[in-house]
């Protein structure tokens, strides 16, 4: 079948060659028999470049057709006709790109790929809703993607051509294919620069939109991808206090997608649904904000959050509470051997929980006493031993008795009569430097040094 591909595509070539002068439905009939043929391997690597030529002058001739349709009000058949063109060419090039490095040059080095960042955006323009208009974006944004697929410089190209301006308004479009498959097409091409690129202050509406995306589309599967992105600059690169000043306008919209999908997380008990989207994307979604919350310039601001604590806390108990009720990822563990090392998206999501919560408490009495209401400390002292599903759990939950106590007597006394009812393991205490002291009767929970090991 390969063969009888093969051969048959000097004669498709041919007839595409005398059909670019021709009536668009004779144009579309010969791009259509390319586009078939283009599934088999090795028609792509006989195709030269003179096809590729063609087709871009196709799709240039239907791209002045169209601007001609909506000068002269001319009839919608005829503008269907040359979208339906338009969808099949860019089906052909999708095709040719697929595995075919050589192919993906010659498409570039022909310009292809600006003539498809122009058309896309001139298909935008046009403001009826027909299928046939969906259908060539949805081509359009195939064809970037496979063209960028495994090649830095047509990564680079698109980048140049399409960045920020085409992904903004394909991710505005109300089409589910459309938008996944600008995604797609983003993700190809981000690397260590444009993922800077994309953090700066001018362009992380970008990164925002797609965000947003999830939030309205689950099934959306990049926001995870994004989300790491994200974490691994700002943890691993200095993120000026420009940039950090973008996030903080948007801490607002990206605490709301962690309180309305948290719940999510408690799909990952199960393990069939350990790779569940919603799930992964509410585990960085708490990372994100973690990091946000340790940048003292911006955790005022987080720490005013309505309702951002007290989901926090009742995550925190709901995770525990499953990690109680049955034996899970949040069913708290610890192998003696240490051999073992646990592979898993929820590994950590309590110990960033109570991470979370000891940040918003730092120096901020009104949070102190809104953990105090909410019965979070003793939920956090429940969660302060060794356990390898959380690794330093039991330092995040030092850091956090002791951002929930500083100046604050009613915590203090909170925790000291917890020790006292057995309700509080004094050796817990001790391990955090923490100490229970009775003076005129009353209880006094102080800070000590820790013995020598």
């Amino acid at each position: 079948m390969a063969a009888a591909a093969a051969g048959a595509l000097p004669a498709a070539a041919t007839r595409l060659c005398r059909a670019v002068s021709a009536a668009p439905e004779a144009r579309l009939e010969s791009v259509r028999a390319l586009a078939g043929l283009f599934r088999e391997a090795q028609s792509r690597e006989m195709a030269e470049e003179s096809i590729f030529q063609n087709l871009l002058e196709i799709l240039m001739s239907a791209s002045s057709e169209i601007e001609h349709i909506y000068k002269n009000s001319c009839e919608l058949v005829d503008l269907d006709t040359c979208l339906l063109l338009i969808a099949e060419c860019f089906r052909c090039l999708r095709n040719a790109c697929v595995e075919c490095a050589k192919n993906q040059h010659v498409m570039r080095n022909l310009g292809l790929i600006s003539t498809s960042v122009n058309l896309i955006k001139l298909l935008h323009g046009i403001q009826i809703k027909e299928e046939s208009l969906l259908t060539a974006l949805r081509c359009s944004l195939q064809f970037l993607g496979n063209i960028a697929a495994g090649n830095g410089d047509s990564q680079n190209s698109i980048w140049k051509c399409a960045f920020p301006d085409l992904f903004l308004t394909c991710l505005t479009y109300s089409d589910e294919k459309i938008v996944a498959y600008c995604c797609m097409v983003l993700f190809t091409c981000l690397n260590s620069l444009k993922v800077r690129e994309l953090l700066d202050p001018g362009n992380l509406t970008v990164a925002l939109r797609v965000l947003k995306v999830y939030k309205e589309q689950l099934e959306s599967e990049w926001s995870v991808t994004l989300l790491e992105l994200i974490m691994a600059e700002i943890s691993e690169n200095p993120v000026t206090s420009e940039e950090m000043n973008v996030f903080t306008r948007h801490a607002d919209f990206l605490a709301g997608c962690f309180q309305e999908k948290c719940e999510a997380v408690l799909k990952l008990t199960s393990a069939a649904d350990a790779e569940d989207e919603e799930a992964l994307v509410t585990v960085r979604l708490l990372d994100v904000l973690c990091e946000m919350t340790s940048n003292n310039g911006q955790l005022e601001h987080l720490q005013a959050l309505p309702s951002l604590l007290e989901t926090a806390i009742d995550t925190l108990r709901l995770t525990h509470l499953a990690g109680k009720q049955a034996v899970n990822i949040f069913t708290a563990t610890h192998a003696m051997t240490g051999q073992e090392e646990i592979s898993h998206p929820a590994v950590g999501f309590k110990s960033h929980l109570i991470r979370l919560i000891g940040n918003l408490c730092y120096k901020n009495k009104e949070n102190q006493d809104k953990v105090y209401e909410l019965d979070g400390i003793p939920l956090i002292l429940d969660n302060c031993s060794i356990d390898d599903n959380n690794p330093f759990v039991n330092q995040w939950a030092v850091y956090a008795i002791r951002n929930l106590t500083e100046q604050n007597e009613r915590n203090q006394e909170l925790i000291a009569q917890m020790e006292e009812k057995g309700l509080a393991d004094n050796s817990a205490l001790e391990s955090m430097g923490l100490e229970i002291e009775k003076q005129d009767d009353k209880l006094i929970l102080r800070s000590v040094r820790k013995k020598p090991l």
